[in-house]
């Protein structure tokens, strides 16, 4: 297994080069090709990541699989994984299938679709097993450009100034990391992460612009990486694009930008800004701790309001996130362990609600949650899945919405209590509009004449639901096998923090 994470890397580019090259024509056959080659290469590639998996081993909080060499004499390519970037990328690879899936309705440009998805999948997974820090940044920024095409081309009526202001918005953020990294390899002398890592970046003086900073260095690297991994996450308050970009993208677009992307920002603060600034951290972590708490009571009140189903649980991802942030800001195990599941359990249940409005929205084409109701007596299966979405997206015991959040309040509850308290109101507020939305959509009597012929789910969204559904309800009901995946790690990731 020494190259098997070049291999699950750059294999959907592959996939994507033979639809490319192979697949010819713009036929409702050539279509179906294209949809068939794309959901195989993501089956392969997961089943891959499945292999790596068996190889990981988990009590080490070590990089292991680690590929190095220097392309073209200077560019350092070098790849691995630890608990934490592990199970991102399993779940990055375990969600393409379901992707493809969904896309099986698309008809327009269905080649140039497929190939986004493919090419993005590459991208997001270089994200997560880069160990330099300019070939993440490769990775990092490359992946705008597929998901603006996505957006941009196969959106909605405001596709355009959706792509385009997802677009700015997380470029001009990234500008500033690229500056931050480009410091820190003028300080350092090196661009490899494990030995910055190590490196003590307070103790070196700098010049900015001509002035002498005897101390703050890390001050200032943090606050470029902040720029970039904010926005990408998003907090508050430069988390407007996301709202219009969900609203905008199609479905399958907006299940990988709620499953994936979303969790790059989150990604990069345990990668970069804490560990290699944690002084920095330190100093920041009342600032993040109050943004988080915005974040997770004005978006859930801006939920409450909301008319688009789409629109509804793209705040609610917004609030969702607020945890991740106070959770990896509290700096202890509990904490840390409760924003990586809150990660990946989010990636779950947004991804799954994000399907449920687009499973509504083919059979009605809106998203107006006052154009529905009483739909329990035309699709009980429908109506069954989205309880359970809807209980998992609201915290309840028993699925893995509440494991994340409650290990993430648990964790800053031994820093403040008071945060504690005000990010537990997030949960309260997050029933209040779920199960508004769940009464509005589902329940009650089925009055409106264009629902009394619709359909329950078919067997390909059954596909692409039940394998979410489980996955929330078992690890809601078991929890260890995922937080053992990266428990080590974290737990030599506290311990160098302390």
């Amino acid at each position: 297994m020494s190259n098997i994470l070049s291999l699950i890397t750059f294999l959907p580019l592959l996939g994507a080069g033979i639809i490319g090259l192979f697949v010819q024509g713009s036929d409702a056959q050539s279509s179906e090709n294209a949809k068939r080659v794309s959901l195989l290469t993501s089956i392969i590639v997961f089943l891959l990541s499945l292999v790596m998996f068996s190889g990981f081993d988990k009590n080490s909080s070590d990089f292991q699989f680690i590929e190095e060499f220097l392309w073209l004499g200077f560019f350092n390519y070098k790849l691995g994984v630890d608990g934490i970037s592990v199970i991102l990328i399993l779940l990055t690879t375990g969600m393409m299938p379901i992707v493809f899936l969904s896309s099986w309705t698309t008809n327009k440009r269905v080649k140039e679709y497929l190939i986004s998805f493919l090419i993005l999948e590459t991208l997001m997974i270089g994200v997560f097993v880069s160990l330099d820090i300019f070939l993440f940044y490769v990775f990092f920024e490359a992946g705008l450009i597929p998901m603006f095409l996505i957006i941009g081309i196969w959106g909605g009526k405001e596709r355009v100034f959706a792509s385009f202001k997802f677009f700015l918005y997380t470029l001009f953020g990234s500008i500033l990391m690229l500056i931050a990294m480009i410091v820190m390899w003028d300080i350092s002398g090196t661009t490899d992460m494990t030995k910055l890592l190590k490196y003590d970046f307070e103790s070196e003086p700098f010049y900015m612009l001509g002035v002498y900073i005897p101390s703050g260095v890390q001050t200032l690297l943090w606050l470029g990486f902040f720029a970039s991994f904010s926005v990408k996450l998003p907090m508050f308050p430069v988390h407007t694009w996301l709202p219009d970009a969900h609203v905008q993208a199609p479905t399958s677009g907006s299940v990988i930008l709620a499953a994936i992307l979303l969790k790059m920002g989150g990604y990069g603060f345990i990668r970069f800004s804490i560990p290699m600034f944690y002084e920095a951290s330190l100093y920041f972590q009342s600032f993040i701790f109050t943004l988080s708490i915005i974040a997770i009571i004005y978006t859930s009140l801006v939920a409450l309001v909301q008319t688009d189903m789409k629109k509804l649980i793209a705040y609610s991802s917004v609030a969702h996130m607020g945890f991740v942030t106070i959770g990896l800001f509290s700096f202890n195990q509990q904490g840390i362990d409760g924003a990586i599941f809150q990660m990946v359990s989010h990636g779950f249940i947004s991804a799954a609600l994000f399907l449920i409005v687009g499973v509504a929205y083919e059979r009605t084409h809106t998203r107006e949650i006052l154009a529905f109701g009483g739909l329990v007596n035309r699709m009980p299966n429908y109506a069954m899945i989205f309880m359970v979405l809807t209980l998992a997206n609201v915290g309840l015991p028993g699925t893995s919405g509440f494991i994340g959040e409650f290990l993430s309040l648990l964790g800053v509850f031994q820093v403040s209590p008071t945060y504690a308290i005000f990010g537990a109101l997030g949960v309260v507020l997050s029933a209040c509009y779920g199960l508004l939305l769940y009464k509005r959509v589902v329940l009650g009597e089925l009055i409106k004449e264009n629902l009394k012929r619709i359909n329950d789910l078919t067997i390909r969204e059954k596909f692409c639901l039940y394998p979410l559904v489980l996955l929330i309800l078992v690890f809601g009901i078991y929890p260890k096998p995922l937080i053992e995946t990266y428990g080590a790690t974290i737990a030599g990731y506290v311990q160098k923090l302390n």
